[in-house]
């Protein structure tokens, strides 16, 4: 029977496209979802007319901001990998010139796929080694604001979670980022503090560190817990002249004026000397691969 360790190493090996630091989530999406079914007993094999739409909508919200979405490319290409099994390929058309097929070709033959046995077999026994393979995909693609969102919408229980250890973050950045931002959110001002701790204010990564984003004051803000989860969300962004953009995307009524759009085309706080302020390569890659553009005129936060 495979390994524990031979199971961590082949998820671990799951190549995801890159291009300089553009993110691709793709395939640690789908397969999050797939161990999402699998957590609730659901059957192993997935027909991709029930992924495409999930899928698309899981790359929506926590995906780069795109014009289309190609959910056809990570259920295909996963099996590239050795921990994805795709049913009835021969009689499927392959794109012109490729080895890709294509979506409708997926839904007309209501194609499905699956993880190989030997992985369903070790996931099925061992609840623990399921949320080891979840919590490793996650660490190594999207920031700690975002693991309980992500979870929830694929359907994986927090509570088999609980007893895996998180890989560690570096403390001294969170320490710098808050005092050059006198431990306030850069945002909203939020400063609470219980004697002599901080309440609620977190050191957020502008480009974040699944992205190759460094541990820099340049490259952190400090915020408070809300509004750090809607930075990692892309409901605002930051432009190099420190002003404020919300996402046209982003919408509400109790609270949303309140916490959001009355910062609309303000600028935040800055931080203490001119060497710790964003980057403006950071800003670039959050507006390009997190931000969901496009942004709100500037006249309706007046």
């Amino acid at each position: 029977m495979t390994s524990r360790e031979e199971i961590l190493e082949a998820f671990g090996r799951i190549n995801v496209w890159s291009r300089g630091t553009e993110r691709a989530p793709h395939k640690p999406l789908l397969v999050l979802y797939a161990l999402g079914r699998l957590s609730r007993g659901e059957p192993p094999s997935i027909p991709f007319r029930e992924v495409a739409p999930r899928l698309t909508e899981l790359l929506r919200e926590f995906g780069p901001s795109r014009k289309s979405f190609h959910p056809e490319y990570p259920f295909w290409r996963l099996q590239n990998d050795g921990i994805w099994i795709v049913d009835q390929t021969d009689s499927l058309l392959r794109r012109k010139g490729q080895t890709d097929v294509p979506k409708r070709e997926l839904l007309a033959h209501d194609v499905h796929a699956r993880f190989p046995e030997h992985i369903l077999a070790r996931l099925r026994c061992e609840p623990e080694l399921l949320a080891e393979v979840a919590l490793r995909l996650l660490d190594s693609h999207f920031p700690a604001s975002l693991h309980e969102d992500i979870l929830d919408a694929v359907g994986l229980e927090t509570r088999l979670t609980e007893t895996v250890t998180r890989r560690k973050r570096d403390p001294d950045f969170r320490h710098r980022v808050l005092a050059v931002y006198e431990y306030g959110c850069a945002v909203c001002g939020f400063d609470v503090r219980l004697g002599r701790h901080t309440l609620g204010i977190e050191a957020a990564h502008i480009q974040w560190h699944q992205a190759g984003g460094p541990d820099a004051e340049c490259n952190g803000l400090a915020l408070c817990s809300l509004h750090h989860k809607a930075f990692d969300l892309g409901a605002f962004t930051i432009q190099p002249d420190s002003v404020l953009l919300v996402s046209n995307e982003a919408h509400g009524q109790q609270g949303f004026d309140e916490w959001l759009l009355r910062f609309h085309g303000r600028s935040i706080r800055r931080p203490s000397g001119d060497d710790h302020l964003p980057a403006a390569r950071f800003l670039a890659w959050h507006q390009r691969e997190v931000f969901k553009r496009p942004p709100r005129d500037v006249r309706q936060s007046s």
